[in-house]
Order: C-alpha cells, then structure tokens, then sequence
C-alpha cells in the first residue's frame, strides 16, 4: 500500500517524548504513530488481536522481553539462523 504523509501540531515536549521513546523502543515515530492508529482501528472494529494483546499475561510477557532485550540479556539472531 502506498505512503502517504500527514502532519500534527503537538507540544514540544510531545514531540520529545515521542522521539526518545521511538529511540528506546528501537524503531521510528512514524511507526509508533501507526501501531497506535491501528490499536485504535482494532478495538473500533473488534479485531480479535486486540483480546491478545489485551491480556494482562501477554502484555507482561511482552514487556518482560523487551526488558530483556534492551538490557541484552536476549541474544538476536538472523533469519537465516532461525530458519536453517
């Protein structure tokens, strides 16, 4: 699907937050933005997902790992390592 551009007047304090967590998180605003939108369009259209994600047990375990992850206590491997 094509991209396409908007833009958003926030404070600037917004702005930063929005950069440094995109920073933490390892990926961009413009991503954050989106799995932001799309979590609302889920719940809107009762996506099924959204009982995954919304439960307490897979959100701790989501955010155990990404703890994991940051503090590199998770070794990374490549496509090609998973998949051999």
């Amino acid at each position: 699907m094509p991209k396409g551009k908007i833009n958003v007047t926030m404070d600037q304090d917004l702005i930063e937050y929005a950069k440094f967590y995109a920073s933490e998180q390892r990926t961009t605003v413009s991503e954050v933005f989106s799995q932001f939108i799309l979590n609302l369009k889920r719940v809107k259209d009762n996506d099924p997902t959204q009982i995954i994600i919304g439960d307490p047990d897979f959100m701790e375990g989501l955010l155990v790992t990404a703890s994991r992850l940051r503090t590199g206590e998770v070794e990374w491997y490549g496509y090609e390592e998973v998949f051999k």
